[in-house]
């Protein structure tokens, strides 16, 4: 029962500090495994002034799945993605799910002021607090999503074309013998994490921006574009 599940695991129901009641983190946690190290991380961060949207790789069992939307059910800041991904490793299925999340999250009705992407295998070594402290801090208004220009070792990633396949139920992403076109726009492709801390203008301007759609249908056939996507954007001018 959900009054169980708040009690025996010792969920944080209200706002610890004003300065946290005040600034709102949405998470997007992409997990496919691990019942119950996805309850301790989600513990771990959970605060009732925040927003949560899991995805649930499409593949995973359909107890896992239940199991999960049980756990969900108990709080109304925590929610499913609306469409979820068979996600393939190093496919273009991983950037897609966080972009679910980030339609979802858009839409809430909660006025969160930065997003924060895991997956089911993290561990916060922050409290809430001072993750909203460095924030602040450091990048009021800005992104975390560091890189550099993409280095030669892996400019095969967005070089050539790659495809998701699947081998006797292994997912996997091979290259084609197809040469993409140049990046749209004459964008600079940069090179950095899959892992970020965006601010909200930002995902509604990679929502949005026609030369962020135009990146993104291009990086369709990439390798592990999740690790050029925001970066590249984040270093657009302006």
């Amino acid at each position: 029962s959900c009054s169980t599940v708040l009690k025996t695991l010792h969920f944080i129901t209200r706002p610890l500090s004003e300065e946290e009641g005040n600034f709102s983190l949405a998470y997007i946690i992409t997990i496919h495994k691990e019942l119950e190290m996805f309850v301790r991380l989600l513990r771990a961060i959970y605060m009732p002034q925040n927003i949560y949207c899991i995805h649930i790789d499409e593949k995973s069992p359909r107890d896992y799945k239940t199991a999960v939307q049980n756990i969900v059910n108990c709080f109304e800041n925590i929610f499913i993605s609306s469409k979820r991904e068979h996600v393939v490793y190093a496919g273009f299925s991983r950037l897609q799910a966080d972009i679910n999340c980030m339609r979802d999250l858009v839409n809430s009705k909660v006025q969160w002021n930065y997003v924060i992407n895991l997956c089911g295998q993290d561990y916060p070594l922050k409290t809430n607090k001072e993750i909203i402290e460095y924030i602040k801090s450091k990048w009021n208004g800005k992104n975390i999503t560091p890189g550099i220009v993409q280095p030669l070792h892996v400019k095969h990633r967005t070089e050539v074309s790659y495809r998701e396949y699947v081998h006797s139920g292994v997912p996997y992403v091979y290259p084609a013998k197809v040469r993409k076109a140049q990046p749209p726009h004459n964008l600079t492709i940069y090179f950095g994490s899959a892992y970020y801390i965006l601010t909200k203008d930002f995902v509604e301007f990679t929502l949005s921006d026609a030369r962020a759609k135009a990146l993104l249908e291009w990086s369709r056939d990439t390798y592990s574009p999740d690790e050029h996507f925001w970066v590249t954007l984040n270093r657009l001018p302006g």
